[in-house]
């Protein structure tokens, strides 16, 4: 029997987790997934995916905001008793084969990495060492890739420096959105990750080294990346639509309000002035540097997400107005 130590957080880390607990030989010892979060106006907090995944089969799981205070069982050693009589008791995790990691979102010290026999595998959403960092699949898309890939490889200190283990391409459609990817992607991980890691334990694999001079990078994405440049063209604006949909979404500005355009799509209409808005037969276009944008869903600051029909009807002169 496989033991696995997991790391992860979002919805289809959640689902790498239960085709794991699914898998005869494998099993998860702990999984470490990021704290509850508040969310929504009333601040209520809410498990990640991989929690409630976690929970469901019975698995023990950890939420430490970071990682650098967890001890190991090869590395704890008691401490003297804190004011008042206390012991400090850290987190401890248990020492297993494998530690796999997939979309959690914290670094993962050292002396982690290293805990397993076998060490730890990552599970990285691009063909490495293309798009290192924490948001390869976004950042391929607002590129205008047409395919990325799933490349399964060691950890090692360095952010996704570590040898390569296994590797496949996998197209990007013209329409997809981040989310529509990953959902795409996601079975194929499993399949993938459970092929790969019985051929590394058993020595079959052999690691290949990623050539760090091809490397290229992606970042951590906030709400601003989500701005809309009206002088860029129709397809570079919806590309950043589709990476960035559902979060942090692209907005423009209009009357001094954040306008979020949910969801749009390039537009056969001829272009005006950048970030002027035209309505013809109900259709609601922004022109582009080249070509124009058609907005098919929207929500101004302040207000509900409406379809465009129904937000016309409350905001006519928007007609004929510019967006910045």
């Amino acid at each position: 029997m496989i033991e696995i130590v997991y790391f992860g957080t979002d919805e289809y880390a959640a689902q790498t987790l239960e085709a794991l607990v699914n898998t005869r030989d494998f099993k998860i010892v702990m999984v470490v997934t990021q704290p509850d979060r508040p969310v929504g106006r009333n601040q209520e907090m809410i498990k990640s995916p991989v929690k409630m995944a976690a929970e469901k089969y019975g698995i023990e799981v950890i939420q430490p905001e970071t990682l650098k205070t967890i001890a190991t069982q090869r590395t704890y050693t008691p401490t003297a008793p804190l004011e008042g009589g206390a012991a400090y008791v850290p987190t401890v995790l248990p020492p297993a084969d494998l530690n796999i990691v997939y979309r959690y979102g914290l670094i993962i010290p050292q002396h982690i990495l290293d805990l397993p026999k076998k060490g730890t595998i990552n599970i990285h959403p691009s063909l490495l060492p293309k798009y290192r960092g924490p948001s390869p699949i976004q950042t391929a898309i607002m590129n205008g890739e047409t395919e990325t890939g799933i490349t399964i490889m060691l950890m090692d200190e360095k952010m996704d420096h570590g040898p390569i283990l296994a590797q496949e391409t996998f197209a990007i459609e013209a329409d997809d959105t981040y989310h529509t990817l990953s959902a795409r992607m996601t079975p194929r991980v499993n399949e993938l990750l459970s092929q790969t890691i019985p051929r590394f334990l058993s020595g079959e694999i052999n690691s290949k080294p990623q050539d760090d001079s091809a490397a290229t990078f992606s970042k951590i994405l906030s709400r601003d990346d989500g701005k809309i440049d009206w002088n860029k063209s129709a397809d570079e604006i919806y590309n950043l639509y589709r990476g960035l949909t559902p979060w942090p979404g692209v907005w423009t500005m209009w009357r001094g309000k954040r306008l979020k355009l949910l969801s749009l799509k390039p537009s056969p209409t001829r272009g005006g002035t950048e970030g002027g808005v035209t309505i013809t037969d109900g259709r609601l276009c922004v022109s582009c540097g080249n070509g124009s944008i058609e907005v098919l869903e929207l929500q101004l600051e302040g207000k509900k997400a409406v379809d465009v029909k129904t937000f016309l009807q409350g905001y006519k002169n928007i007609s004929g107005a510019k967006l910045t």
